[in-house]
């Protein structure tokens, strides 16, 4: 089994020295093969450079390691769907930068789909807020409250938190969902999962630590932005741009749970 980490990054330079190492340590001490993919989207800083170093300088033998550059800047969904695309693990997690959600949550994650009983599970910071630690400004808490009522409310996704950074997929049934999704913004959390819910994946939505970092590169216009992304993607469901790719998923997913 081959796990893939993901993390995007923009403009992430000031953190990377501190967060790859603990990265690379943890899937050091994990017992399956893993791949580390840092995922460039544009930086105008030292993004690359310094993920690059720290993978020259600390990288164990069976974690491989690489960076993944684009430029300009288009946006985390992009990226993440890049990373997706070239990640060669039959699982894929995705983490932000700043390890809000510490990596001690991963097995969360992990267990049930190496068990094979989920297809997508994700962190969620609402399911159970007492495990929050530091939590965000209260107008971006709200926001977040504001932005996943509408978001229920055009979808009919029955989650309580699809935008916190840890994520995990098996990645066979997820393929076909990454070809064919079109966000570049933060509202691409909700069209993966949206899509995966559509093609008949199994979902679970797990509470996760998670602690507020400051320093955070997400603005008051791109959040806004996610509203727009999301009442979009409800449009393109309907009108059946992506039944293409949900009966390619629903296959992926029916052979890989058929008994052998």
């Amino acid at each position: 089994m081959l796990v893939s980490f993901l993390i995007p990054a923009y403009n992430e330079a000031a953190r990377l020295g501190d967060t790859l190492p603990q990265v690379l340590a943890y899937l050091a001490a994990q017992p399956y093969a893993s791949e580390l993919l840092l995922l460039d989207d544009g930086s105008t800083d030292a993004t690359a450079s310094i993920a690059q170093q720290c993978f020259a300088d600390f990288r164990p033998a069976h974690v491989r390691a690489r960076v993944l550059s684009h430029q300009p800047n288009r946006g985390k969904g992009y990226a993440v769907r890049q990373g997706l695309a070239a990640a060669r693990g039959e699982v894929a997690v995705f983490s932000d930068a700043d390890l809000s959600a510490p990596l001690t949550e991963l097995p969360q994650l992990l267990a049930p789909l190496l068990a094979g009983h989920y297809d997508v599970v994700f962190g969620s910071r609402a399911v159970d807020r007492r495990v929050v630690g530091v939590r965000q400004p209260w107008w971006r808490e709200q926001g977040g409250r504001i932005f996943n009522l509408i978001m229920r409310g055009l979808t009919g996704l029955p989650y309580h938190d699809t935008q916190c950074g840890l994520k995990a997929y098996r990645l066979a049934p997820l393929r076909p969902l990454v070809a064919a999704a079109r966000l570049d913004g933060f509202g691409f959390d909700v069209e993966l999962l949206l899509l995966a819910r559509h093609a008949g994946l199994r979902l679970l939505e797990r509470p996760v630590r998670w602690n507020d970092a400051p320093g955070s590169t997400v603005s008051l216009g791109a959040g806004l932005r996610s509203f727009y992304e999301v009442w979009l993607l409800r449009r393109w469901l309907r009108r059946g741009c992506y039944q293409a790719a949900l009966s390619q998923a629903r296959a992926a997913q029916v052979a890989l749970t058929r008994p052998t």
